[in-house]
């Protein structure tokens, strides 16, 4: 199999892969990853310009988007609407006890989530706080 072949499965797996966990850490190796596949098609024999090529695309990437992220979420009047979740009930679908996460349905969404207090499946829940990938919930009108 040619070696830009390679990159280009590279590419989509790490593609796929950030479609399923929607971190962006993903995003910019695969299109490293694509840059190297040209660099493969138009240099067959040079694994280093391969690397090299991947390497570099996907640092500038994560540099640049680090700068124009942190410019957009300091902007005047940027809210983040994952903030919303916090006050908004849902429902646990795998029971939660302390100390192990469980899921739970917040509108149209789940998420992995956390409570200092046993809450079985089908209970409803408050949302009191969210970190990037899990919220931690507790009872509807209970004390946290």
């Amino acid at each position: 199999m040619e070696l830009w072949a390679v990159w280009l499965i590279i590419a989509g797996i790490l593609l796929v892969a950030e479609m399923l966990t929607l971190t962006f850490y993903l995003l910019w190796l695969g299109v490293g990853a694509a840059a190297a596949a040209v660099a493969a098609w138009l240099m067959p024999d040079s694994l280093i310009v391969q690397i090299l090529a991947g390497c570099v695309t996907a640092l500038v990437l994560t540099f640049a988007t680090k700068s124009l992220t942190s410019r957009i979420q300091t902007a005047k009047g940027f809210t983040d609407p994952i903030d919303d979740l916090i006050g908004k009930e849902g429902v646990v679908l795998e029971e939660i006890t302390f100390g192990k996460r469980g899921i739970v349905k917040v509108g149209n969404e789940t998420w992995s989530a956390f409570s200092k207090q046993n809450l079985p499946k089908d209970e409803v829940v408050l949302v009191i706080a969210r970190g990037t990938t899990i919220v931690e919930v507790q009872k509807r009108g209970g004390n946290k």
